[in-house]
């Protein structure tokens, strides 16, 4: 089955991401993995307060693919696969890529102005084709009704 990975956080351009693959997954018969990314934190507190803002941040984490799986079955009908793992964004999204021969496509979305963000100035710069599959990227300022057409 053709799965389209989605890598979400609070930002509006992981919504636009998520609605597109979610109504690809939807018409093309495949699935969706919704993948939330626990940062390591630059810093180091004292162990009690250091594994209190871990254990913060995976909590928010597990929050956002909750509702991302939600919005998933509510716009298209299918029921993602969730994930939540922590490192380095584009480590991980590698990892979870190259463990998974069902990934049909990596799907990010820009914001709608401004600089790409992290993830999608990394795989399509200094990592572009590097990935075993495509990188859709969904510009941040379409339009709703523009996006549900091409999806």
């Amino acid at each position: 089955m053709r799965t389209y990975l989605v890598v979400i956080d609070d930002s509006p351009e992981a919504t636009l991401a998520l609605r597109f693959a979610a109504r690809r997954a939807a018409r093309t018969g495949g699935g969706v993995a919704v993948l939330a990314i626990v940062t390591p934190q630059d810093f180091v507190a004292f162990g009690a307060v250091q594994a209190t803002i871990e254990a913060e941040a995976r909590e928010h984490a597990e929050e956002l693919v909750a509702a991302a799986a939600d919005a998933v079955v509510q716009e298209a009908g299918v029921t993602p696969q969730i994930m939540v793992k922590s490192g380095k964004p584009a480590d991980v999204v590698r990892e979870v890529i190259n463990a998974s021969d069902k990934i049909a496509a990596l799907v990010l979305a820009t914001a709608a102005n401004g600089a790409p963000g992290p993830l999608v100035a990394h795989f399509t710069g200094q990592d572009a084709g590097t990935l075993p599959c495509p990188v859709m990227i969904v510009p941040g300022g379409i339009d709703l009704a523009r996006l549900d057409a091409l999806s």
